[in-house]
């Protein structure tokens, strides 16, 4: 995967925000890489669903980069930008990006790009409208 080569968020809204807490840290105050994956997912998950116009699951992380660790007190903005439509599947590239705890420096913190595909009421992929 090539590396973004913007030194700060995407000039948009974020797919998701939210704010690191101890619950989701290990003993050194460090955030599981599991809790960034999960946000991820919910970010990359909420733009396949909104291009599919309706219900995706997950299918495949192509790739995942962990730069920087995430702080108990960040704030972190994931971006997800679909990049790719199929017959029934989306590939959705997500940026995450942490505002430090009573600051204002933002660093990208992860990046990855997963796969979605279209489900029915029944978890059958199903074909995917075009776009609106």
């Amino acid at each position: 995967m090539a590396k973004a080569t913007h030194e700060s968020p995407p000039a948009r809204e974020p797919t998701l925000r939210t704010i690191a807490m101890p619950a989701d840290a290990n003993a050194r105050g460090d955030i599981f890489g599991g809790w960034i994956l999960a946000q991820m997912d919910l970010a990359g998950g909420s733009a396949a669903m909104r291009r599919a116009q309706g219900r995706v699951a997950t299918v495949g992380i192509a790739s995942m980069s962990f730069h920087r660790p995430v702080l108990v007190g960040d704030e972190i903005s994931g971006y997800a930008t679909v990049t790719k439509v199929g017959r029934t599947s989306i590939t959705v590239c997500i940026e995450v990006w942490a505002r430090r705890l009573a600051g204002e420096k933002t660093v990208k913190v992860t990046e990855g790009i997963f796969t979605y595909v279209a489900i029915d009421a029944d978890r059958k992929p199903r074909p995917i409208p075009p776009a609106r």
